[in-house]
């Protein structure tokens, strides 16, 4: 490597400690190509047999290299420090590294006694990477100090903010693969450094590991000139730091120095504004760790380069149980580590390995920073009930149901000002959470200008999290609750669909950690607030009108995920209350920022959400006895038309027996054989029958409602009308009409499916044909629904 290394001043290693860091990471290497090939012999005590090797070989090497070379020294200056650090693998796959140097330190014995230290641990430690039954060759939850999966790319420089967010005392190294480096999520996050204050908050050490080549081609970071990447990276707010080259004494000498200089710059920083209250934004230290691909592995299998190139990113030799020649390069190269030297005669690391490694909680593996939950506090909460709105009777009134919630989470944030957060890309003040902004400004640590006070609302110590990208404000609310604090999200419908493979992620990260690893304490929910709703996109049109996020929820463990859909503003802050006292879900609550008809006093709206689904009485007129139809809904302008098609059947047809059900929890839908939210199938069909016609008005896609009630007796005769992927720049009300969720629509569909009704309800079908028309003529010639649609109230 010809770059020149920007020069770092610090002590220099002796030979002795250059010799102990290098027989370290020896040892991990060791041990990351021992989990990649070995079934048995773990520690070649005798030649290397075909027989040892796995039927399949899967795992990645290519950066494992580079990511336990950094852990070693990490490991020296937490020794030397007393330094609180967690680390983040960002490079895809990178499990062994971060494996082996968890199973070197003793954490990952205590955790998994059968993966014991000695010979008999190591060869199910090796034999169960990769392997039906055992482990992932991602940071999966069963890796202990891990809070990043890494199964995708782009998020964890992300997690590492979220993890310092209110730790003043924590580090998070986080290792950023080059591959990686070229997501966009992972280009938006290098921003994170202008909300990153010093003054109460942790840092961030990004190590930015070029080792040139993704699965099978270059990167781009890799390979652009010296000084354009110094450029990049500085434009981004960092002072980087370059570690470059393959030659291991020269590396180590110079990572330890490098190293080093980082953290006094970081301690430096915080020191300058913890006492002496500067709160400028600083130009916060990086390192860039240029090393081969695939460093320390063969050079050449087959006559094709493999070591720096892109061969060494997975397996670099395929076939050494049916090669012998292959055989005997996988022996020579794990051999060339000398595991004679590293592993007693029991199998175990020899003692000067072992006190090379921190101690208790300082271990990187055992940081509880990374069992977050262990750290987890209550929050405290205020009584939702004193937010409560005054409803003296159902459907007389409009309110923003979220700028009522503002109003409780302003009160949340005042409660709890060193564990809770809200997360928003630019939305807050449009989502209609002003309120918030009383208890605290929003984050920001690049300049302002004097105008920003006439209304923006920034400042060094914000609480409200604002930056126009989802990607990145989700990265930081994972990493968030992950080490154990609390917070919400609030998005745009449409585009809550940016964070889809990260909710995923997730959720899969929950269910594993929930339902399979007892030493995972339970932490903070992920509480995601869906608003500015499709019905209510008039002026964006039709790229603003999707509610698919929750078909994508629906898909995920029913241990793991909830869903609501408060009608008001009143269940609203019974089920935001709720969310926010939960632990291990991601709760996702769907509420319009508009004005909408307010229906349930608070005691009413606290009994339905606890039920979660229920019967208004106050809408129906079966009193008590089987229903000729049962009307059901779930949102909030989905009720509204819902109600509004009850009025017309009353008002058509005196005597129609109408059940009105109004449903909270959407998943009370599933029986309680699939969902632990579900209802049994008696209560089920007391609510629906099990035989009369149910007009189902949904928030969202209609197959969603499908999907969740195949099973029931009634579900031949459940007729559900939701967005059906029809829009354009439509009024309100027009929306409604094309996507036949409106109240004549409904009210032909209770005709079609009366039987009563379909023998004398053709003269109310023309009417409400005409209705239509005459609504749709009107929005197109005024530009506004008619004042009888927007003013709309619920006549008893």
């Amino acid at each position: 490597m010809d770059h020149a290394t920007t020069p770092a001043q610090a002590k220099p290693l002796d030979d002795g400690e250059i010799e102990a860091l290098d027989a370290y990471w020896r040892a991990c290497n060791y041990l990351a190509v021992g989990m990649i090939y070995l079934r048995a012999n773990p520690l070649l005590r005798e030649p290397l047999a075909a027989e040892h090797i796995k039927r399949r070989l899967l795992g990645h090497w290519g950066s494992d290299p580079g990511q336990t070379f950094a852990l070693v020294h990490l490991n020296r200056l937490i020794r030397q420090h007393d330094l609180n650090v967690i680390y983040l693998a960002g490079p895809g796959h990178g499990a062994p590294a971060t494996l082996a140097h968890a199973y070197l330190e003793g954490r990952y014995s205590e955790i998994y006694p059968d993966r014991s230290q000695d010979a008999d641990g190591m060869q199910r430690f090796f034999r169960l990477f990769s392997f039906p039954g055992g482990i992932g060759s991602h940071c999966t939850p069963e890796t202990p100090g891990s809070i990043h999966e890494g199964g995708e790319l782009g998020y964890s420089l992300s997690h590492g903010y979220g993890a310092v967010f209110d730790n003043p005392d924590l580090i998070a190294a986080v290792m950023i693969g080059d591959g990686e480096a070229e997501t966009g999520p992972l280009a938006t996050s290098w921003h994170s450094n202008k909300f990153l204050n010093p003054a109460r908050d942790g840092a961030v050490l990004p190590i930015l590991h070029l080792n040139g080549y993704k699965i099978a081609n270059p990167t781009i970071l890799a390979r652009i000139p010296h000084e354009e990447l110094t450029s990049l990276l500085e434009g981004y707010g960092h002072r980087p730091y370059f570690v470059e080259g393959d030659d291991p004494e020269r590396m180590h000498r110079e990572m330890a120095a490098t190293l080093e200089r980082c953290i006094d710059e970081i301690q430096e920083i915080q020191q300058r504004a913890r006492t002496g209250g500067d709160l400028r934004r600083p130009r916060w230290p990086m390192i860039v760790l240029r090393s081969p691909k695939g460093w320390t592995g063969p050079r050449m299998v087959d006559g094709h380069h493999v070591a720096n190139f892109w061969r060494a990113h997975q397996v670099p030799v395929t076939d050494p149980a049916t090669n012998p020649e292959s055989l005997k390069i996988v022996e020579d190269w794990m051999r060339s580590y000398r595991p004679e030297e590293l592993f007693d005669e029991r199998g175990a690391p020899v003692p000067g390995l072992r006190a090379l490694a921190p101690c208790g909680d300082r271990r990187i593996s055992a940081n509880p920073h990374a069992n977050g939950g262990l750290l987890c506090k209550d929050l405290d909460m205020p009584a939702f009930r004193g937010y409560a709105v005054d409803v003296p009777a159902p459907g007389q009134r409009y309110l923003s149901s979220t700028q009522v919630l503002g109003g409780l989470l302003r009160d949340v944030m005042r409660r709890n000002m060193t564990n809770f957060r809200l997360f928003g890309p630019d939305e807050t003040a449009s989502n209609k959470l002003t309120a918030v902004y009383e208890a605290s400004p929003k984050t920001w640590m690049a300049s302002m200008l004097p105008e920003d006070q006439d209304g923006g609302e920034l400042a060094p110590d914000g609480r409200v999290m604002e930056m126009l990208s989802e990607h990145t404000l989700e990265g930081w609310f994972e990493g968030y609750v992950l080490t154990g604090r609390h917070g919400f999200f609030a998005s745009y419908e449409a585009f809550v669909h940016v964070i889809d493979s990260m909710f995923n992620q997730h959720a899969k990260w929950l269910e594993k950690a929930k339902l399979e690893l007892a030493w995972r304490a339970p932490i903070p929910s992920i509480n995601i607030l869906i608003t500015s709703l499709v019905w209510r996109q008039d002026h964006n049109g039709f790229t603003h009108q999707d509610p698919g996020f929750l078909d994508v929820v629906c898909n995920k463990s029913p241990e793991i995920v909830r869903v609501y859909l408060p009608p008001d503003a009143n269940c609203l802050l019974s089920v935001a209350d709720h969310c926010l006292r939960t632990r291990d879900y991601v709760n996702v609550i769907v509420a319009d920022k508009q004005p909408h008809l307010q229906y349930l006093d608070m005691d009413t709206a606290v009994r339905h959400c606890t039920k979660g689904i229920g019967i208004w009485e106050w809408a129906s007129t079966d009193q008590g006895a089987e229903p000729d139809l049962v009307m059901a809904c779930a949102g909030d302008v989905a009720t509204m038309e819902a109600l509004a098609a009850v009025q017309i059947l009353k008002d058509k047809f005196p005597g129609l027996k109408i059940r009105f059900v109004n449903v909270v929890d959407l998943f009370r839908l599933l029986p309680d054989t699939e969902h632990p939210h579900g209802l049994p199938d008696r209560d089920f069909d007391t609510l629906f029958t099990i035989g009369k016609p149910v007009i189902f008005n949904f928030h969202a896609y209609p197959a969603l409602v499908h999907k969740l009630t195949y099973r029931r007796h009634n579900h031949d005769n459940i007729h559900v009308h939701g967005y059906r992927e029809r829009g354009n720049i439509n009024t309100p009300f027009e929306l409604a009409i094309v996507n036949e969720v409106d109240r004549f629509h409904l009210a032909m569909k209770a005709i079609d499916h009366v039987p009563e009704l379909r023998l004398r309800g053709a003269h109310v079908k023309e009417w409400l044909r005409d209705q239509i028309i005459d609504h749709l003529e009107f929005a197109h010639t005024e530009g506004i629904d008619r004042d009888d649609i927007r003013d709309w109230t619920w006549t008893s």
